[in-house]
């Protein structure tokens, strides 16, 4: 009868645990949108729990679709971590509908003041400002403590301050970079709108874009193209820097309807590559751009 007792005990704690890892949070798992919040993410949680990405290195948050495999991986996790802002547009209602069935999600992009473009549409490209990335890293662990079941809160948190220091040199690195380049010089034109927290921070201008807007799913018209054209000459830009996981074509057209001899420079600013190609991680990435726009503004 003791036995009988005992097994009865224990299939029940197993069924109290399974429930507490579905809906509500408590599950083992975290779940990141966007690669680059993922590599922050994985900086955060360590060995403490599964960190799952669902979007491909050299993809695009705005239009990376997944799998139904994934969708479910997403149901089950004990949080996720979304850029939010808009970004995400492809997959925005798996994340509402993991929401509504009780998953816990952390838009992180909505919790480091983000700003705006200037048609007032909420800017989601918080990440080229390394100092909102530092507040979001605190923020991830904060939920990760609070919602996923099993992690060592010590680790987590000594993860993170770990890793904002880091992020703190990066920080020192690109202020002394950019410090070099006269302020005169300090223009962006890019194929769509995506350094504007990295050019509040360290003193840039941004000239234009491209593509108009936030999202690579819009499409310049060809008055748009003229009148960045006529801006791009009037500034007198030595250098157009495209999306290295967009194709450069837009901005080549733009510089030869500038009539300019401009030069076509690719950055990391969306996605992170594969190892060995220059952008593996979010610190790796941020030191190719600042060495890329600093080389562009300065020898050009």
């Amino acid at each position: 009868m003791r036995r009988r007792i005992l097994a009865l005990v224990a299939v029940a704690l197993l069924a109290a645990a399974g429930c507490s890892g579905s809906g509500g949070g408590g599950g083992k798992s975290v779940v990141v949108t966007t690669n680059i919040l993922g590599d922050i993410t994985r900086a955060v949680v360590g060995d403490q729990a599964e960190v799952t990405v669902l979007m491909k290195p050299n993809a695009d948050p705005h239009s990376f679709g997944i799998s139904a495999q994934q969708a479910a991986q997403v149901e089950r996790a004990g949080l996720i971590v979304y850029n939010g802002l808009g970004l995400e547009e492809g997959m925005l209602r798996t994340v509402r509908t993991a929401e509504e069935n009780g998953v816990p999600a952390l838009p992180a992009g909505e919790r480091v003041n983000p700003i705006s473009y200037a048609d007032t549409k909420p800017d989601p490209h918080f990440w080229t400002d390394p100092a909102r990335v530092r507040d979001a890293v605190k923020t991830i662990a904060d939920e990760v403590v609070a919602h996923v079941g099993g992690v060592d809160e010590a680790v987590v948190r000594a993860n993170a301050e770990r890793y904002r220091g880091e992020i703190e040199a990066l920080d020192r690195m690109m202020t002394e970079k950019f410090g070099g380049i006269p302020r005169e010089r300090r223009k962006l034109v890019t194929n769509h709108h995506v350094f504007g927290y990295l050019a509040q921070r360290y003193g840039f201008e941004v000239v234009g874009a491209v593509i108009p807007g936030g999202t690579t799913l819009a499409s310049p018209s060809s008055s748009d193209l003229k009148a960045l054209a006529d801006t791009v000459r009037a500034a007198g830009v030595p250098v157009i820097f495209a999306d290295s996981s967009q194709p450069d074509r837009l901005a080549r057209v733009l510089a030869e309807q500038a009539g300019l001899h401009v030069q076509v420079a690719p950055l990391f600013s969306e996605s992170l590559s594969e190892p060995g190609q220059g952008a593996a991680t979010y610190l790796e990435m941020m030191r190719a751009n600042t060495e890329s726009i600093t080389t562009g503004l300065t020898r050009s």
